[in-house]
């Protein structure tokens, strides 16, 4: 029998939800919320959601007011979305059928709200039983967007696309996978560049942010497709909606890496195209092209093409630089505002570095290198807030804390710099004369900022005027307007390395001292924005100034602990920034006692202050990590402390996330308490004596291990990397107390090695893992000796696997090699007889690691694997000649050295006796590496 409503039940809870929304009576509010809570155990709650959902008016025999029906089945919706979100496995196959009957009367809905609400428990249902659970959904709406018996509403073809539009973005795997011999994307595809000739406004935008998800995607579909869809953008493009240009925008600027060839013929008239956009008065359809730039302008193969137009494009760049009125209105904030506390709403989310042990991956410092760009976009936090919901962000944000079309000009103008060099600087210097003493603000502004945005591309032109721009810009820090005062001190960032690295004394005490200075006072500005970039500036100066520093560290900290004293939350957590940057790049300088002294109270008052939940403690934990490695065994005095409350973070994190496990309404815990407190374990692990680290692993309750095990096997990937990298600083310094727990902790760690988990992911962060689950694998090999045998089959043929795969990133290879000849140190025999599979990969993974204890060690290993089967290297040997021939490491302890030395000399007389013409096979190497190998081995 066909479910029905009970008329009493369906009145009270259309009563209660409109009643949970009411902000007048509070009383009927909070009660409506705790009926509401009590409900979600009902068997048939889903069932009543889906019917008050889908019924575009109140039966009638509910006699509940049609005005404020709407409302009821919004709220409707988004307890139903939620109750699928959290509950999905509870919901009966029935409950599920009538739901799936619910969504496409929502989607045919007259509200436009309605119809986002049903796009998205579509969207819900799919994320969490699979798109093929629903298989009828894709051509149910395929069949409402094309209206082929003309019989659907434009309503009901809007709610489609857009259902569609939503299923794209959280599936779009899925869609370009094959299942059953088919791929859907094949066949989605056309139907969505199609739908972009609707006569429907809306229809054509979906069926554009649909496409938009797979152009950055080389699929087979996008590649097969492709001409067909430039016809259609190409006829877009001229489109009288601003929402269809954005997209429009948005997929020029996506292809640029798809199919750069398929640009390259357009670009004259993309280039007029993009500047008219981008003169809109549309912020969004003009920051969407002003990408356009930026796209092109770091392509490899494309951004030479756009020289014939730079003259055209950077007056437009100049032009969107300076601050509109709207922005200007919206800046706000007093002069002085330092003694104003900050909202809980200007702190933003900040995560903790990734701890990558041995990162000798360029992509991953290059990824690093960017965190210091100004003009990145910061990723936001999946807020959980979709279309057709609530949020509480108007929209009206401050320009400074968003990606705007002035941001992204700048950003434009600085790859513009980078690729093209001085012509930038040329083309832009009449504007600078014209502007940088302009009477009023916003054009005298924008000009410093574009000073700031040439400085890394054009530097060797901009030299010869620096003497006399870096005393104005220096006067302009005492500017009457705060926002000027900010972007100069960004700006007399940027050019902080020519200052700093001034040989003469006269020009640095001219230029330098005043510079670093001014940056120095603008610390202690009266307004918290220019507080913000002198912090901002400082920490950039202090990383390209680095060991210059050193005679300036006592001004320098004096300075940072005032800032201590005076700054709000905000503004502290750059300053933790300053204060890791200085430890990072003067080391055991800080230790001096007039230095430590000063510093070390100051942050020691913040730690004392901070409740263990506070998001602050993210930046202090990550700053104390680089003052514990700066100051050694000086930091002994703060150690005990810091190490057990860190051990405690860790212990009621991983309590709350087993609450939450078993408890859905528990909150999760944030993972970075997790990330940052085992950093500073691994910190002060690694600063102290031995002796003082093992004393504190000893000491620690609750046990240390045990939490680390579980920190180790967490789902996060942040949470594993920084675990596996304090496993192995306790393998290096304390190994005997690590002992007992090996036996639980390396079937985890074995499980990490496994690539199979990891190179289906769209991305590749578990890479990381892997990183430092080899590091910490190495450095166990070493110390665990003849007990590692039971696992060594099992990791050396992950460590091989690892090595030989082309997709691993190479500081990953290397640390998986080095591993893998830690691994034969011990257990050479084990690995010997597959020797021929994997020297060669091996000997190619080691070869750019610069010489250290590690790669020692790896040689030693691999050479006494080799001496067990000799004949297998045959095809590599000379690769391994050449390697000993240029291995050389000055700084490396005696004992370990000469041991490897004479396992060299070894391995070289085994093929002295092995190869009859061995004379003649040293002669087929290169000269120089004739000359080493004959300087340092009897051959």
């Amino acid at each position: 029998m066909e479910w029905q409503p009970n008329e009493e039940s369906l009145k009270t809870l259309a009563t209660c939800l409109k009643d949970s929304l009411s902000g007048f009576n509070k009383t009927a509010q909070k009660q409506a919320e705790i009926m509401l809570v009590q409900a979600k155990s009902s068997p048939d709650i889903n069932n009543y959601l889906a019917y008050i959902f889908s019924s575009q008016a109140p039966p009638q025999d509910l006699a509940f007011p049609v005005t404020e029906w709407h409302l009821v089945r919004a709220a409707a919706a988004v307890m139903l979305k939620n109750n699928i979100k959290s509950n999905f496995k509870q919901i009966s196959e029935s409950g599920l059928a009538l739901i799936k009957l619910a969504v496409p009367l929502g989607l045919q809905d007259k509200h436009s709200q309605i119809r986002n609400y049903a796009g998205n428990i579509a969207t819900e249902l799919i994320s969490r039983g699979g798109l093929y659970s629903w298989p009828e959904l894709l051509p149910e709406l395929l069949r409402m967007l094309a209206n082929e018996n003309g019989q659907m509403s434009p309503e009901a073809q809007e709610g489609a696309m857009a259902a569609m539009a939503k299923i794209c973005e959280d599936n779009t795997k899925l869609l370009e996978r094959e299942h059953n011999g088919q791929r859907p994307l094949n066949f989605l595809l056309p139907k969505f560049i199609e739908a972009t000739k609707s006569p429907l406004p809306k229809v054509r935008t979906q069926a554009l942010t649909a496409i938009n998800v797979f152009t950055p995607r080389k699929s087979q579909a996008m590649l097969n497709s492709i001409d067909d869809l430039l016809q259609h953008l190409f006829y877009l493009s001229e489109d009288p909606i601003a929402d269809i240009r954005r997209q429009v925008c948005r997929a020029f600027v996506r292809l640029v890496d798809t199919r750069p060839d398929k640009l390259l013929p357009h670009i004259g008239g993309l280039v007029d195209y993009i500047i008219k956009q981008q003169k809109s008065d549309d912020e969004e359809l003009a920051c969407e092209a002003a990408e356009f730039w930026l796209s092109v302008g770091e392509h490899d193969n494309l951004w030479q093409a756009l020289q014939p137009y730079v003259e055209q494009i950077i007056p437009v760049l100049l032009q969107c630089m300076v601050y509109s009125p709207e922005d200007i209105g919206m800046l706000g904030g007093a002069s002085d505002d330092e003694d104003e506390e900050d909202r809980e709403e200007d702190l933003k989310p900040q995560f903790a570095k990734k701890n990558l042990k041995r990162n000798l991956n360029s992509e991953a410092s290059a990824d690093q290198a960017q965190n210091g760009n100004a003009f990145e976009k910061l990723a936001t936090m999946d807020t959980e807030v979709e279309e057709g919901e609530v949020d509480a962000d108007d929209g009206d944000e401050n320009p400074d804390e968003r990606w705007t079309l002035r941001k992204c000009s700048a950003a434009a103008l600085d790859v513009f710099a980078n690729d093209f060099g001085g012509p930038v600087f040329t083309s832009i210097l009449p504007y600078l004369q014209t502007n940088l003493k302009h009477e009023d603000w916003p054009p005298r502004e924008a000009a410093v900022l574009a000073l700031g945005a040439v400085a890394e591309g054009c530097m060797d032109v901009v030299i010869p005027h620096l003497p006399e721009l870096i005393p104005y810009l220096i006067s302009l820090l005492e500017d009457p307007e705060p926002v000027v005062r900010q972007i100069t001190c960004w700006t007399l960032g940027r050019y902080s390395a020519w200052a700093a690295n001034l040989q003469d004394p006269v020009q640095k005490n001219t230029f330098f001292m005043p510079l670093m200075d001014g940056i120095l006072r603008k610390m202690l500005d009266k307004n918290k924005k220019v507080q913000e970039a002198g912090a901002s500036a400082m920490a950039n100066l202090t990383e390209k100034a680095g060991k210059h520093l050193e005679p300036f560290c006592g001004p320098i900290i004096q300075q940072y602990v005032q800032c201590f004293s005076r700054y709000k939350d905000k503004n502290r957590w750059i300053l933790y920034d300053c204060v890791q940057t200085l430890a990072e790049q003067v080391g055991p300088v800080l230790a001096r006692p007039e230095l430590s002294n000063q510093l070390m109270p100051a942050l020691i008052a913040r730690w004392q202050t901070l409740p263990d939940q506070s998001r602050e403690l993210f930046p202090l934990l990550e700053c104390l990590s680089f003052v514990a490695m700066a100051l050694g065994d000086a930091f002994s005095p703060y150690a005990e402390p810091i190490f057990a409350r860190c051990v405690n973070i860790i212990h009621q994190n991983l309590e709350q996330l087993i609450a939450a496990t078993n408890n859905p309404g528990f909150d999760q815990p944030d993972k970075d308490f997790l990330v940052t407190s085992l950093d500073l374990l691994s910190a002060i692990i690694q600063a102290l004596d031995d002796e003082k680290s093992v004393k504190l692993v000893s000491n620690s309750q609750p046990a240390f291990f045990e939490l680390l095990g579980f920190c180790m096997d967490d789902p996060t990937d942040e949470v594993q990397q920084s675990a596996y990298a304090l496993v192995g600083d306790c393998a290096k310094y304390c190994f005997e107390q690590l002992r007992p727990s090996l036996p639980s902790m390396i079937p985890i760690l074995l499980r990490r090695l496994d690539l199979d988990n990891i190179l289906d992911e769209e991305i590749d962060s578990g890479f990381g893992v892997v990183n430092n689950a080899c590091w910490s694998a190495g450095e166990i090999a070493v110390q665990y000796k003849d007990e590692m045998v039971i696992y060594v089959p099992e990791m050396f043929q992950r460590l091989v696997d690892i090595v030989g795969n082309p997709r691993v990133p190479r500081g990953v290879l290397e640390n998986a090699a080095i591993a893998l000849g830690r691994l034969g140190i011990n257990n050479p025999e084990v690995l010997a007889p597959q020797l021929r599979e994997w020297a060669e990969d091996f000997l190619s993974a080691m070869e750019e690691i610069d010489p250290s204890e590690e790669k020692a060690t790896a040689f030693l290993g691999f050479s006494r694997v080799v001496a067990q089967n000799p004949e297998a290297i045959e095809t590599s040997l000379q690769s391994f000649f050449s390697a000993i021939a240029r291995y050389r490491d000055l700084k490396l302890q005696t004992p370990v050295k000469t041991e490897l030395h004479n396992v060299f000399q070894n391995v070289l007389n085994i093929y002295r006796q092995l190869i009859p013409t061995f004379d003649e096979f040293i002669l087929q190497m290169t000269p120089q590496d004739q000359a080493l190998l004959k300087a340092h081995y009897a051959i």
